[in-house]
């Protein structure tokens, strides 16, 4: 393994306003730069009142003005959403500010509801694009400059690196066909995790981006003192995603006790599954889940993510689960 990173999607906690999401982020950003985090990035998700995220340039520039070296991305755009010259234009402009610091992930679907994806303005079939958007995309940044054709200024000359981002065996295909580094979206998704690494890492073809697969997965964390204080500090973050799953999204509620009497059973049981590739409990627990996880799927890159109430402890959780994964990347294992 030769990394370890962060992803964030400015939980918004209840009782509180976007403003202090976004200042949460920057602080958190800092924590990740000073705890030997590689990259940081932020996840572009509309309509959600526990998300802030949404702006994810808008954030990825005030993120990186206020850091130093970690790299700081989107994980990802959701590009269905927007004209791939768009993407090009704003991260070339950020690329330009922040030369060698700035990674482009690319999801496919629309992060939100179809109501809200109407309101975004864009197509809803549109997801049949996506392998030409992302070739598109592409093209923008190359530094080949034509007068006969499109360009993308800020963005050509860039080569902002682009990854694809996956829950499914889809994005593994493209990816691997492209030659492109690849995200699984385990901490949500983990169902088809094995099958989706096998699949790029078998039809991988090598490109002038990259001559080898590179796989990042990530995993969700929660980390505290003891195996029950995390426990119950997870409990915000099962309470949020339930509420999701029964249609109705809220901002991350302070955790609970009793959480198996306000879930129904058949919710919490989906909730579970979701989270099944995750970690949660005191240091030596979370690194024996960790080293599972890794030595299960060999990635080249962990990514961790995870939302819990407090602020200060969603950053102890981090700094915690940083000292645990130095020891992978220290060992070149």
């Amino acid at each position: 393994m030769k990394q370890f990173s962060l992803l964030d999607l400015s939980p918004v906690a209840d009782g509180s306003e976007v403003a202090e999401a976004l200042n949460n982020t920057i602080d958190l950003a800092i924590c990740a730069e000073n705890n030997g985090y590689y990259r940081f990035w932020l996840a572009e998700h509309h309509n959600m009142p526990g998300i802030a995220s949404a702006a994810t340039s808008v954030v990825i520039s005030r993120v990186a003005a206020e850091t130093n070296s970690i790299r700081v991305g989107a994980g990802g755009v959701m590009l269905p959403n927007h004209s791939p010259l768009v993407i090009a234009e704003q991260f070339g402009t950020l690329a330009s500010f922040f030369p060698g610091r700035i990674d482009l992930g690319l999801g496919r679907a629309p992060g939100s509801d179809q109501l809200t994806a109407r309101a975004l303005r864009r197509k809803l079939d549109n997801n049949d694009n996506f392998p030409t958007d992302v070739v598109e995309l592409l093209s923008y940044f190359s530094s080949n400059f034509n007068t006969a054709s499109v360009n993308a200024i800020p963005g050509a000359g860039t080569n902002v690196p682009i990854w694809i981002l996956g829950s499914s065996l889809f994005g593994a295909e493209l990816a691997a066909h492209l030659g492109l580094p690849y995200a699984f979206a385990s901490h949500f998704a983990p169902a088809l995790l094995e099958n989706a690494l096998f699949v790029y890492r078998s039809k991988f073809k090598p490109s002038k981006w990259l001559s080898e697969p590179y796989v990042i997965i990530c995993v969700g964390v929660c980390v505290a003192e003891t195996d029950e204080e995390a426990v119950y500090l997870k409990s915000s973050q099962i309470l949020s995603f339930s509420s999701l799953i029964m249609g109705k999204p809220i901002k991350l509620p302070a955790p609970v006790e009793n959480i198996g009497e306000l879930i129904p059973n058949q919710v919490l049981q989906q909730v579970e599954n979701t989270f099944a590739c995750s970690a949660t409990g005191s240091m030596k627990t979370v690194d024996e889940t960790l080293l599972n996880i890794k030595t299960q799927y060999q990635p080249d890159e962990l990514m961790v993510t995870g939302a819990i109430y407090d602020h200060e402890l969603r950053k102890r959780s981090f700094e915690m689960t940083s000292k645990i994964l130095s020891n992978y990347t220290n060992s070149q294992s």
